[in-house]
């Protein structure tokens, strides 16, 4: 590979790879025409992979989890528009809850036809104020159990995040966890390898896609390792070991300010070291928005895009004006028709049973305010794209379906960067580095970092 600054590069799938079924002599799928969908599947959980015979060789599985946004079309779909109507009379009523408790605690003490035994109360107490009687409403009561569960399962991924980094024993990389804290006060999980025997020469800052971890790029964490960098990752709100409903993103400006501060946190560490940016599908729009800051630009040597979530748009004009008021009234609803959609991520069976078994993994449908902020956030980029002017490095599959190949080129071209490369694969889907073909792509990418360091 050449170290030349612009260029666009399509391999064909015929002349660079390999075709699935030369490579895998059995697989644990069923064959299913024409889309991917797993053979079985538990409402809750991941998906149930049972053995097949030999001559049975492709599977597929449907993507419970995209890399990005590819399911916005069907969360502002009219069939979620319908569902989403049918709750209004119920957040109505919610939101009046906490005003129903209010009466009602005022209502005991006043005179008011209540219980006996809470007239009694009153009487025994008198009418000093000091011994006044201090009912909490139910909504009240509900909400605190409801955050005490929360805690407790992102407490419960992120003693799983460690464990994973702790019983890592490879003596060529000396895997690390540490815990960010971040200006809203939320504990995040990072995590950094280190090459044993290999001189540092730079340093990458890795973020991960929707719904998934930073632990699952270890491997390619270890192969940048062998080339002499230093990987640091940082698990977004809401995933993998940090705090946050799973999944459930109020706003991605919150990780892009973390990821700011964390960036600040390696350089500070790695002082001299050019420090490179890569984010995948979501987690690279976080980076792209997070280096149009001059402030970070100036910091960054370059920055590698895998699938990123550049261009989203939703399936009529008119859900961009329902989405603020669905995403304010019910930021967390999970919009079970946008899992519908059959969109395999990669075609590796091996790579997506491990990824949809993983429980850091989140397996379950779209919430409302998650594909929101993708929505505006992608907007947002698709308007500044002109102003990046980062060496930049942009790999795409056609066969996507999640997040949009021709974005990406949109990317390329509207960049004033006057060093970026993009390379499209042709015939490869949304997890290239869990695709067949990711030994190759490590490469382009590792080669590409070399020629910058």
């Amino acid at each position: 590979m050449t170290c030349s600054s612009t260029r666009t590069i399509v391999i064909p799938r015929e002349t660079k790879f390999l075709y699935f079924n030369k490579i895998y002599g059995h697989s644990q799928f069923h064959v299913k025409p024409n889309y991917w969908k797993p053979k079985c599947l538990s409402k809750d959980s991941n998906p149930l992979i049972s053995s097949s015979s030999a001559s049975e060789r492709m599977a597929a599985v449907e993507p419970l989890t995209s890399g990005a946004s590819g399911r916005i079309n069907a969360l502002f779909s009219l069939r979620a528009l319908r569902s989403l109507l049918l709750l209004l009379n119920a957040v109505v009523l919610f939101l009046l809850l906490p005003f129903r408790g209010q009466r009602r605690a005022s209502a005991i003490c006043s005179g008011e036809k209540v219980g006996k035994d809470e007239k009694q109360d009153c009487r025994r107490k008198g009418s000093s104020s000091s011994s006044a009687v201090m009912r909490m409403p139910a909504a009240m009561v509900l909400r605190r159990s409801a955050a005490v569960i929360l805690d407790q399962e992102a407490a419960a991924r992120r003693s799983l995040a460690i464990q994973r980094v702790v019983e890592d024993d490879d003596n060529d990389t000396v895997r690390e966890f540490s815990l960010f804290t971040s200006a809203r006060g939320e504990t995040l999980f990072t995590q950094s390898w280190t090459p044993v025997s290999v001189v540092v020469r730079g340093v990458v800052v890795l973020l991960h896609g929707l719904n998934e971890h930073s632990g699952r790029y270890s491997d390619f964490a270890k192969q940048l390792n062998a080339n002499g960098f230093k990987v640091y990752g940082m698990d977004w709100i809401g995933h993998g070991g940090s705090d946050g409903l799973h999944a459930y993103v109020h706003s991605l400006d919150h990780a892009v300010t973390d990821m700011k501060m964390f960036l600040e946190k390696v350089l500070a560490e790695n002082p001299g070291l050019p420090c490179f940016c890569f984010g995948h599908s979501t987690g690279g729009a976080i980076v792209l928005k997070a280096v149009l800051d001059p402030k970070i630009e100036a910091q960054v040597s370059g920055i590698i895009l895998t699938s990123p979530a550049v261009g989203v748009q939703p399936s009529h004009p008119i859900f961009v004006v329902l989405a603020p008021v669905v995403s304010f009234l019910l930021p967390r609803y999970q919009v079970r028709v946008s899992n519908k959609k059959n969109m395999p991520v990669c075609r590796d069976p091996e790579a997506l049973v491990a990824k949809y078994s993983d429980p850091l993994v989140y397996t379950g449908p779209l919430r409302v305010r998650t594909g929101y902020e993708i929505l505006r956030t992608t907007s947002y980029l698709q308007q500044n794209m002109n102003r990046l002017r980062v060496p930049l490095l942009v790999l795409h599959g056609t066969d996507d379906t999640v997040t949009d190949p021709q974005a990406s080129r949109k990317l390329y071209e509207a960049a004033a960067s006057t060093d970026k490369t993009i390379r499209l694969f042709e015939g490869l889907l949304h997890d290239l580095l869990f695709e067949l073909e990711r030994e190759t792509i490590m490469d382009d990418i590792i080669q590409w970092l070399s020629c910058r360091v």
